[in-house]
């Protein structure tokens, strides 16, 4: 399946393999660079998997072997359309759907991730990539600043960390995502689809309510204190009992078999 073409080649690939749905940035000749028909494109992908109950998690990745996601595409005419009567930006709306979908997300860094390839790498809830990827945040080399992608950022990067990356616009290595929390995996190139794999397997084995619902929580407590997280956490766990696929996990428990998870 594809969505949105600027020719005949479409800029962005969705493809449901199993219960995960693959979104496939399309433009490898172009380093995989944003425009605002790829930012249409990820949407779309991000909407099937929220309205269809078939599909357990979404894997974020790139054409080619070269680059995820080079930024913006900085070509006259080709970079962010921005429209000044709106006050919201095509690019940020891409943020606000991925922090309230309720499927997880694995991105697969495939090759170099800079600008706001960054953004969209923070946008996974898991993240893998390959020990020869390079990211960075270089805007400041060309007069601008990641001010969207650090409203992701800010919450998985110590602050010091942060300001070093984008302040200096210097590039680091999938081993210091690593080391600062904006990656859970760096495997050998030859790995990364074996581990990307493990990781989909890991979710869609799982209870699809639990996960769902485990997401919305997740969201809904990150700026409460701990007095209203608990508050909010004690009700939510007494209504997840009352699911059919609680009642199903226990009963898979105490019979010694594999759950059928109804996913209700």
């Amino acid at each position: 399946m594809t969505e949105q073409t600027t020719t005949d080649q479409p800029v962005v690939l969705l493809e449901q393999k199993g219960a995960a749905l693959w979104i496939t940035i399309n433009r490898p000749d172009k380093r995989n660079a944003l425009n605002n028909e790829v930012i249409a494109g990820i949407r779309a992908g991000y909407l099937q998997a929220e309205q269809d109950p078939g599909i357990r998690a979404i894997v974020l990745t790139a054409a080619g072997e070269k680059a995820f996601c080079a930024g913006g595409d900085l070509q006259p005419g080709q970079g962010f359309a921005f429209d000044y009567s709106k006050p919201n930006a095509d690019y940020a709306d891409l943020f606000r759907l991925a922090t309230n979908t309720t499927t997880p997300c694995i991105v697969r860094l495939n090759g170099v991730c800079m600008a706001g390839g960054l953004g969209l790498l923070c946008m996974g809830d898991m993240a893998v990539a390959h020990s020869g990827v390079k990211l960075g945040l270089p805007e400041v080399k060309v007069g601008l600043f990641p001010m969207q992608v650090l409203s992701l950022m800010q919450r998985l990067v110590p602050r010091r960390i942060l300001r070093e990356w984008s302040l200096t616009g210097e590039p680091f290595t999938a081993e210091e995502a690593l080391q600062h929390g904006l990656l859970n995996h760096v495997v050998a190139p030859e790995e990364l689809d074996a581990k990307v794999d493990w990781l989909v397997s890991r979710l869609t084995d799982k209870s699809p309510t639990a996960i769902r619902r485990g997401k919305y929580a997740l969201k809904a407590i990150e700026d409460m204190t701990f007095e209203q997280a608990i508050a909010y956490t004690e009700t939510q766990i007494a209504t997840m009992a009352l699911t059919e696929d609680a009642k199903e996990g226990m009963a898979a428990f105490n019979e010694k078999r594999s759950p059928k998870w109804p996913g209700r």
